[in-house]
């Protein structure tokens, strides 16, 4: 059985299903934070917002590192010298702090103590996309980094 494949098969599994969490919860936060008024409605978006972080992104983020971590160590720990590893590690870190972001948002949220408009939620909505684009870029074109 070759393992790099395998590692690299979940990790790719694990890293779809991530960004479809990173990118699904704050357009929730965007219908959530216009629904103050509505007390059933916000009800079910903390509910929605609280099972998509908890049951979804979190173990997808949490597989994510270890299949990625599996595959560096499955090529040898001298790939962590590239330059094209360190900018997609960099990447893959700014997106981990801003899925622990989405976390204090989500709390906001469970107490009713949100502040930030839909607009807001709009905006940083774009920012894992960007963060993607550039990981697949790196991953891409590595030879000339």
């Amino acid at each position: 059985m070759n393992f790099y494949l395998t590692f690299k098969a979940l990790h790719l599994i694990s890293v779809i299903s991530w960004m479809a969490g990173l990118l699904y919860l704050p357009r929730i936060f965007v219908y959530h934070s216009e629904t103050r008024k509505n007390k059933d409605q916000s009800e079910t978006f903390k509910l929605m917002e609280k099972r998509l972080y908890f049951y979804i992104m979190n173990p997808a983020m949490i597989l994510s590192w270890i299949f990625g971590i599996l595959l560096i160590y499955s090529q040898g720990l001298e790939s962590l010298g590239f330059l094209w590893m360190k900018a997609k590690l960099g990447l893959v870190l700014i997106l981990t702090i801003y899925h622990f972001y989405l976390l204090v948002c989500l709390r906001d949220f469970q107490v009713d103590n949100n502040i930030k408009s839909s607009k807001f939620f709009r905006v940083i909505n774009e920012v894992p996309t960007v963060l993607l684009i550039l990981i697949i870029f790196v991953v891409v074109f590595k030879p000339l980094l």
